[in-house]
C-alpha cells in the first residue's frame, strides 16, 4: 500500500484517522476489550487471552500506544496498560457525532 496523503486535512481529522487505523486489526480490538474489562493488566496476561506470539501482541501493543489509546506505566520487569480516557473521549465524541447527523433526512440512501 502505498503512502496515505495527510496535508490538507486537519490536524484533528488526521488524528481521527490514525486512531480508527489503529483499531482497525481485530488483534487490537481484543486487546481493548480485554483493557475495558480489567481496567489495567500486564503484557503476559494479554499474551494469555490472545491466539499470538509474546512479539505479535507487543508490536500491537505498540501501535495502539503510539496513537494514545492505551497508556502503559513500567512497573519493574512489567509494562502495566490501561486505555487512556482522553482518546477514549475522542473516539466517542466523533462517534457520537458520526450517529446524530447521519441520515437524519429521509433522503438519505
Amino acid at each position: 500500500m502505498g503512502i496515505t496523503k495527510t496535508t490538507g486535512f486537519s490536524e484533528e481529522t488526521n488524528e481521527m484517522a490514525e486512531i480508527l487505523k489503529a483499531l482497525g486489526h481485530p488483534a487490537r480490538l481484543e486487546i481493548v476489550q480485554f483493557l475495558m474489562k480489567s481496567n489495567s493488566c500486564v503484557c503476559g496476561d494479554i499474551v494469555e487471552v490472545l491466539p499470538l506470539a509474546q512479539s505479535t501482541v507487543s508490536k500491537h501493543l505498540s501501535e495502539l500506544k503510539k496513537v494514545g489509546v492505551i497508556k502503559g506505566t513500567i512497573t519493574g520487569n512489567n509494562i502495566c496498560y490501561c486505555l487512556d480516557e482522553k482518546i477514549i473521549q475522542k473516539i466517542q465524541t466523533f462517534i457520537n457525532l458520526v450517529q446524530t447527523t447521519c441520515c437524519k433526512s429521509s433522503d438519505c440512501c
